[in-house]
């Protein structure tokens, strides 16, 4: 007999899923812009914004291992001739560093620097999906959907940052893709917090437009229902 799915409190209402078609997508926990010398503190913000999300990520992959769950990270880079980084993307702005310049953790945003990895709390496992991406989406120019499709996945909790850009370009692709998906609160940041605000509130406005959200609590909670 098949198990009823799993139900927890959710922002607009209940959000109902069922593990062996769900997955847990940690977007971006890596060290360019999470940890000092990175490209987000050359762009001048404040990274321990983000780092107070790690231990919030640590609880919810751990219940979700332990349940058996599929997990995929992310991590934004690209290739070391920057072939897959458009000038408009690279020449924007004024930062101290650009993609591709040396700094304190190696190429910045390059696949294979030290600044690449994901920071060691969150660290993938053997048998977790690790997805390189040259943009802000999740799904753009990577084998992401084909992944999930290939195991029955219907449904996506989402994690990581930055809310407002990578976080939330992912869920609308997903959802564009027809994924049900749910953002995690308190597992998620900007380096500004109004503009986390009001992704939350753009994602789940007129009935769940592009998904759900929940703090974490309920989330590990329901795994254990």
């Amino acid at each position: 007999m098949k198990p009823p799915p799993h139900t927890l409190d959710a922002q607009p209402f209940a959000y109902r899923y069922e593990l062996p078609h769900t997955a847990l997508v940690i977007i971006d926990m890596q060290r360019d812009f999470v940890e000092p010398g990175g490209f987000g503190e050359s762009l001048g913000n404040d990274v321990t914004k983000l780092q107070s999300i790690i231990p919030t990520c640590q609880a919810v992959l751990s219940a979700w291992r332990q349940a058996g769950g599929l997990v995929v990270h992310t991590r934004e880079a690209h290739a070391p001739d920057l072939s897959d980084c458009p000038p408009a993307k690279r020449l924007r702005g004024e930062p101290r560093l650009r993609i591709g310049d040396d700094g304190p953790m190696g190429r910045i945003l390059i696949a294979g620097e030290p600044g690449h990895q994901i920071v060691p709390q969150l660290a993938p496992r053997v048998g977790e999906f690790v997805i390189d991406k040259p943009g802000k989406g999740a799904f753009y120019a990577t084998p992401l959907h084909a992944l999930l499709q290939g195991r029955g996945i219907t449904h996506l909790v989402f994690m990581g940052v930055t809310t407002e850009v990578c976080v939330q370009t992912s869920m609308r692709e997903a959802n564009d893709r027809g994924y049900d998906c749910l953002l995690v609160e308190d597992g998620t940041a900007s380096y500004f917090p109004e503009f986390k605000q009001a992704t939350l509130d753009m994602i789940r406005a007129q009935g769940a437009i592009v998904g759900w959200t929940s703090p974490a609590a309920p989330l590990i909670e329901s795994l254990y229902k």
